[in-house]
């Protein structure tokens, strides 16, 4: 038997459902304007997942940049639904480096 795919499998469920509080939590303490720094750990993780050996941690680190990637398309999202009132509102967030310039930026959307 072969558990390999079953093991994948399990742990890209386990990384997909850690985005979703990733996401949430972020928003609230650090703010939506962190995003070109989440997509950035995305992109170095998918691009450093092709240069892995182990075929198991290769998946594994490109499902995690992938996650990275959806999720700093999220953040945007998320300020609008804690806006709505759907969770709730800090107004004590952490700036992010280079705030002015990120402003300027249109924040990604799927």
């Amino acid at each position: 038997m072969n558990f390999f795919g079953i093991t994948i499998g399990t742990t890209t469920l386990l990384i997909i459902g850690l985005g979703f509080p990733l996401v949430i939590r972020g928003e609230r303490h650090l703010g939506y304007l962190w995003w070109p720094y989440m997509l950035g750990i995305g992109f170095i993780s998918i691009f450093a997942s092709l240069f892995i050996v182990a075929n198991w941690l290769s998946v594994v680190i490109g499902v995690l940049g992938s996650t990275f990637v959806w999720g700093s398309t999220e953040l945007k999202e998320q300020a609008v639904r804690t806006e709505l009132g759907w969770f709730p509102f800090n107004g004590n967030k952490i700036k992010p480096p280079f705030e002015n310039i990120i402003k300027k930026w249109r924040a990604p959307h799927l």
